[in-house]
């Protein structure tokens, strides 16, 4: 009998998991404890197709990235048209197409200012570019006084050891470390929930804290308007509003990482339109290349830029960067997100979700529902037990990553209304099981 090799090469034996038990540290796991694993086969649109044949419908695009589905005709087109000419080749003396036109592209669509794009590896990766980018600005000022950042709790950057040690060193993911990486300037997170009426007591402590160490901070490194991981919350855009003004006052970069709010998330392209604020640079990565390859930027102002390379060269190289098969892909990611679709799909999936989550928040075990554009969220007053919970979702037949006491979605744009449904009853039927 004939055999598929493109079948066979899918199937994931009882031998294969025994192996990946054994020798593969996935994600935040233990090796000698780990959670149960689901070995998939396949994906397209929004479905997932483990090698048992089970479908689940994913609400976590991948970790926020596989923005318009999985097997996208455009998006194969593109890696399988840039393997005829070149898979990779290095960015340092050499340049290319791919590349020129990602950056044409991510120019034109950020903050006017934002005028310099500089390729890395992943979103951490992109984080470390721009704390080295705030720093060295200040050194080639002359000014060696300014070392820290300013940031808030509960944030998360990325888990590089110069992200690390701006997300929250208490309660955050890597509390751990505390005492190794370098300590920072932290004030507690916006107190001010998306939609509040402000008040300006919510800006005292942040306020007060770039008054008194201005003189040290390199910048002040913010998510906009949604905290990730380090809570899924989301705060009102005047804070970020006026914290840049503050930052203009006292001279101070500001930093933005819109890994996760990026590419239309929240309901506009970029979280920080919603409250007009341009920083002096920006992370981007996750949803760049739509999920297909792992490719991140850090975009500056000329001002920061230019004054870096007056006064030397910016120390920063990795050797995958502008990989050309993930420079082509994000170009045509943009080019599909460009052509506005987007701006309804979000809409659409923020009113299905507040529909569907909206319920749970009678349940005495929740503590809160809150629903921004594609991001919906259940927290829980309890964390939840992976190791329970995780399979329970798997047979409801969706795809949803719990950490913590937070159940959350982030749903591919393109999921339809019934989609939208079925992971809202899955997730319903789950949490008044807990």
């Amino acid at each position: 009998m004939s055999i598929d090799l493109n079948e066979q090469s899918t199937i994931v034996s009882q031998d294969d998991l025994a192996f990946d038990a054994k020798h593969i540290w996935h994600s935040y796991t233990s090796v000698t404890h780990p959670p149960p694993i689901f070995p998939v086969a396949s994906a397209s649109g929004v479905r997932l197709t483990l090698t048992d044949g089970r479908e689940l419908v994913d609400g976590m695009s991948s970790w926020w990235s596989t923005i318009h589905g999985y097997n996208h005709p455009e998006l194969n087109a593109a890696i399988e048209k840039q393997t005829q000419s070149m898979a990779h080749v290095m960015f340092g003396g050499l340049t290319h197409k791919p590349a020129i036109e990602l950056a044409k592209k991510l120019v034109a669509m950020t903050p006017e200012a934002l005028t310099t794009v500089f390729f890395a590896d992943s979103g951490s990766v992109s984080v470390e570019v721009a704390i080295k980018m705030a720093i060295q600005y200040w050194r080639s000022l002359g000014n060696t006084r300014k070392k820290r950042l300013l940031t808030v709790r509960n944030g998360y950057h990325g888990d590089t050891l110069g992200a690390m040690a701006v997300c929250d060193p208490v309660n955050g993911m890597h509390s751990l470390f505390r005492g190794v990486l370098l300590e920072h300037v932290f004030v507690e997170a916006p107190q001010c929930r998306y939609g509040d009426v402000w008040e300006e007591r919510y800006l005292d402590e942040f306020s007060s804290a770039i008054r008194e160490h201005h003189e040290d901070l390199v910048g002040v490194i913010l998510e906009p308007v949604v905290q990730g991981v380090g809570g899924m919350r989301f705060y009102s855009p005047e804070y970020l509003r006026r914290v840049e003004e503050l930052c203009k006052a006292f001279g101070v970069l500001l930093l933005l990482d819109e890994i996760a709010t990026g590419f239309g998330r929240t309901g506009t392209l970029f979280a920080c339109e919603q409250a007009g604020v341009t920083p002096d640079i920006m992370c981007l990565g996750k949803a760049l290349t739509g999920g297909y390859m792992t490719l991140a930027v850090t975009l500056c102002t000329d001002e920061v830029s230019h004054t870096i390379s007056d006064n030397g060269v910016f120390m920063h190289g990795p050797t995958f960067m502008a990989n050309p098969l993930a420079c082509s892909v994000a170009g045509v990611s943009l080019d599909i997100l460009n052509r506005g679709e987007w701006r309804q799909q979000v809409k659409g999936i923020e009113a299905a979700l507040s529909e569907e989550l909206q319920p749970l928040v009678e349940l005495s075990c929740v503590a809160d529902v809150r629903v921004l554009g594609a991001i919906g969220v259940v927290e829980m007053k309890e964390p939840v037990d992976m190791k329970t919970v995780q399979p329970m979702f798997v047979e409801e037949g969706i795809w949803v990553r719990p950490f913590g006491r937070l159940v959350y979605v982030m749903p591919p744009y393109i999921m339809s209304r019934d989609d939208l449904a079925f992971l809202g009853q899955g997730i319903r039927n789950v949490v008044e099981r807990l």
